[in-house]
């Protein structure tokens, strides 16, 4: 009798559909859906956004933000149209009431289990790009603690390494996120006090601002700006958990759209004001353009132990999915001894897995670069191409003509964006020009 591997048919993220509890009705108020919006995309890659600015200029840079923040906003709805048009309706293979708890969901809808495998793995490799920003902006922001005539005297990778690396080996042995969680809130306080230094820095620096710095600084430089820009709006695969957490849901896309109207206005205000201060000086993370005064250090420090202290979190969806896949494999069953032994082995993937990740950080010389690359590829992926594909294939009937147009459309140009864009950030900017 021939038998079944587990591993074939399991989700990546949580069990199959049919096993999953149906959807309670939230108790969030608009307040604290707005605020968890914010949360959830606000990160640090807005301290990268001063050079995006400077690559592809002001005017384009400012561009490239709203573009991004409307596209994406537009995208989240589309996801929130699909839910609300399957749910309520009979599934045809099981007959029970359809319910959409998560991205995968609907990935599992539009292709089967092909379609939630991918976008369940483009989720997690996401959330990997994302945790290997956090050791690059770690190790670049403590590196530049130690400078001599304004080159640092130990690389970033030192940092990586012999601090961040076990620090982080230490923490994945915690298995529960309870206590490591408010590093998450302190984190988010630390990026505004980052902003709020660099903007008091951009005025003190007012009599070098200079509308002449470049409004647009070629064509070539845009899709760099757009990929670091719809980086900084990620959070994409929270979308249908922060609309399913309120309690009234009819007011979410209203939320939502004062959500992305603040934080795009903040996104620009910030890019200019570092690129007009700064200029053709303006660093991949702008907090290196800061002097090494008390004010300055403690930003960094304390961006760098909140950040060190909230990996973890990042990590964990990682770990998630690397054990469950262990624990469904035919041979790892067989070569755990006992309850200890399966610990031990899957406390050694953890470290593994987060050894894999810092020799990757530690071979990324740019966090402008990277984050563009990520957000112009994976992102990208999620953000547009994905939502506007489940979009046609689960809504298609109920569809008017201008409404397939415009997902053909965002289909098409998300699909150009991440090709060309990382074109551009392996060609131009990974090899640090």
């Amino acid at each position: 009798m021939a038998t079944v591997d587990s591993s074939s048919t399991a989700p990546l993220l949580g069990g199959p559909p049919s096993t999953r509890r149906r959807r309670t009705a939230g108790k969030a108020t608009s307040a604290q859906t707005l605020g968890n919006i914010v949360v959830s995309i606000v990160g640090t890659g807005v301290l990268g956004l001063p050079y995006a600015f400077r690559v592809a200029g002001w005017l384009a840079g400012s561009l490239g933000v709203a573009v991004a923040g409307v596209s994406t906003y537009f995208c989240m709805l589309l996801l929130i149209q699909c839910r609300d048009g399957l749910e309520g309706h009979d599934d045809e293979e099981t007959g029970d009431a359809t319910h959409i708890q998560s991205y995968g969901d609907l990935g599992a809808k539009a292709f089967g289990t092909t379609g939630r495998y991918l976008t369940e793995f483009l989720v997690l490799i996401s959330q990997a790009g994302g945790s290997v920003a956090y050791l690059v902006f770690i190790g670049q922001n403590l590196s530049s603690l130690f400078t001599n005539t304004s080159r640092s005297i130990i690389p970033p990778s030192i940092f990586i390494f012999l601090l961040l690396l076990p620090l982080e080996l230490a923490l994945s042995f915690i298995r529960s996120l309870s206590s490591i969680a408010p590093f998450s809130a302190f984190a988010d306080a630390c990026n505004v006090l980052a902003m709020a230094i660099v903007i008091k820095e951009d005025f003190q620096l007012f009599d070098r601002f200079s509308l002449e710095r470049g409004a647009f600084n070629g064509t070539w430089g845009l899709p760099f700006a757009g990929g670091v820009a719809v980086f900084c709006f990620e959070g994409f695969s929270m979308t249908l958990a922060l609309e399913a957490s309120m309690a009234d849901r009819r007011k979410f896309r209203w939320v939502l759209l004062l959500a992305f109207i603040t934080i795009t206005l903040v996104y620009i205000s910030f890019g200019i004001f570092g690129y007009l201060a700064y200029g053709d000086e303006t660093k991949d993370i702008i907090t290196l353009n800061l002097p090494n005064d008390w004010s300055a250090i403690t930003v960094k420090v304390g961006l760098c132990v909140a950040l060190a202290f909230t990996f973890p979190i990042m990590m964990h969806p990682i770990y998630e999915i690397v054990e469950m896949k262990l624990t469904s494999i035919r041979w790892f069953q067989k070569v755990r001894c006992n309850a200890y032994g399966e610990r031990l082995s899957l406390q050694g993937a953890r470290m593994l897995v987060l050894l894999i990740v810092a020799i990757i950080a530690s071979s990324i010389p740019g966090f402008g670069a990277f984050i563009s690359l990520v957000g112009s590829t994976l992102c990208a992926l999620l953000s547009f191409v994905l939502p506007a594909t489940f979009h046609l294939l689960l809504m298609g009937s109920n569809l008017k003509l201008w409404q397939r147009a415009v997902d053909y459309l965002i289909l098409l140009v998300g699909l150009a964006f991440a090709g060309y864009g990382t074109y551009d950030a392996l060609s131009d900017h990974i090899t640090g020009s």
